[in-house]
């Protein structure tokens, strides 16, 4: 990783992608064969996947569970967030933690200058970066304990 970490170099570049016309269902089964809590919806198009929206379990428990509609009638277009915020691969680590605090969420994509899906920034994620930079700072202090020690017997 560089010295500025970027949204580019910290998000995960596999993630589970599903199609709008998926049904919830299937779009529930995904999650579950993948272990994973959102799904991105993106359509194929020639240049790569164009992020589309966003789909995540409390979604489907929100807005389909709670309100007892059934399931299979339903496409994950009806019920994902299409008005997606989104990461751009260069945004700093800290305009990311701001804008996913300002927003209040756990999951941000990360796309290219022309929308193009490159990843998924989650605040676990970002829980591991950080605590990687506090390794690094024990590490310091450490190596300056030790070297003190060694220098006054």
């Amino acid at each position: 990783m560089g010295e500025r970490l970027n949204a580019g170099e910290i998000c995960s570049r596999i993630v589970t992608v599903a199609g709008r016309a998926m049904t919830v269902v299937e779009a529930a089964q995904l999650m579950r064969d993948h272990h994973v809590g959102c799904l991105i919806v993106a359509d194929d198009t020639p240049a790569g996947r164009l992020l589309a929206g966003i789909l995540t379990d409390r979604d489907i428990v929100t807005a389909v569970v709670a309100k007892e509609v059934d399931p299979a009638a339903l496409r994950v277009e009806d019920v994902m967030v299409a008005d997606v915020v989104s990461a751009r691969e260069d945004d700093s680590l800290m305009d990311l933690l701001a804008t996913m605090r300002r927003r209040g969420l756990r999951r941000v994509p990360v796309t290219t200058a022309d929308g193009l899906l490159l990843g998924l920034v989650t605040l676990d994620d970002l829980l591991e970066v950080l605590a990687e930079q506090l390794r690094v700072m024990v590490q310091a202090i450490e190596s300056e304990q030790a070297r003190e020690r060694s220098a006054r017997p």
